[in-house]
């Protein structure tokens, strides 16, 4: 999958090189965050923190680089029904090493910034293209919450037209499959893995209260790298 965004780049942990002739592709490791896990309570209990990046996220990271070294090898053989096997799960865990990283990036405890509004040219482009802070808000919990199954809800950058959208996606399918021009600022996972522990069937309070740990100091860094 090619990965057109700085930011998308950025955020995933590149581990080892494979070699494969004259080309190579690299495995991914497991980002550090960059808080303890109970530092985003009482919004995200330490305890779906901890399951959240050592199990789920770790599990996209060991798959996708099984698949990834399954696929040299069918190359090598030049075994395309293998080949054209492995992108399933290639997309699906890479998906989720991507999302998962950008996600950890667009938290942060409350004593270090997290729930304080953006204040810069983001801020002045919400107000744009929303009218208000407050409007985007209820706009991306309304339709991570009216998300059927699992998926992500996305506050996205058209770099194109250089507006601002929200988008969904299914599964662990990245921001840049709806459109190649899309950079996700800000990335909601509305897995069940996310937020059942604490809070059971009720997704939309979870919905409510990941606003006050969201890191907009990340999200506007991005879009002003992208809208200098």
């Amino acid at each position: 999958m090619a990965l057109r965004s700085l930011a998308i780049r950025k955020a995933i942990g590149l581990g080892k090189s494979v070699g494969l002739g004259l080309r190579g592709l690299q495995t991914v490791t497991l980002p550090d965050l960059p808080y303890d896990y109970s530092a985003l309570e009482p919004a995200i209990s330490g305890e779906i923190m901890q399951l959240h990046h050592q199990k789920h996220h770790q599990a996209y990271v060991t798959n996708y680089n099984k698949a990834v070294e399954q696929l040299f090898q069918a190359l090598n053989k030049v075994d395309t029904s293998t080949v054209v096997q492995l992108q399933g799960a290639i997309k699906f865990n890479g998906g989720g090493h991507v999302n998962h990283s950008i996600f950890w990036k667009n938290l942060a405890p409350v004593h270090e910034g997290g729930g304080e509004p953006p204040h810069s040219s983001l801020g002045w482009a919400i107000d744009t293209h929303f009218g208000s802070l407050e409007a985007l808000i209820q706009k991306m919990s309304a339709e991570g919450a009216a998300l059927q199954g699992s998926g992500w809800v996305w506050l996205g950058l058209d770099t194109e037209f250089k507006r601002l959208v929200v988008e969904t996606t299914a599964n662990q399918d990245p921001l840049v499959t709806k459109a190649p021009t899309l950079v996700p600022l800000l990335g909601i996972d509305v897995w069940e893995h996310a937020y059942y522990l604490q809070y059971k069937n009720v997704k939309p309070d979870y919905l409510k209260n990941i606003w006050n740990v969201m890191n907009w100091k990340y999200a506007s860094d991005v879009y002003q790298k992208e809208c200098p």
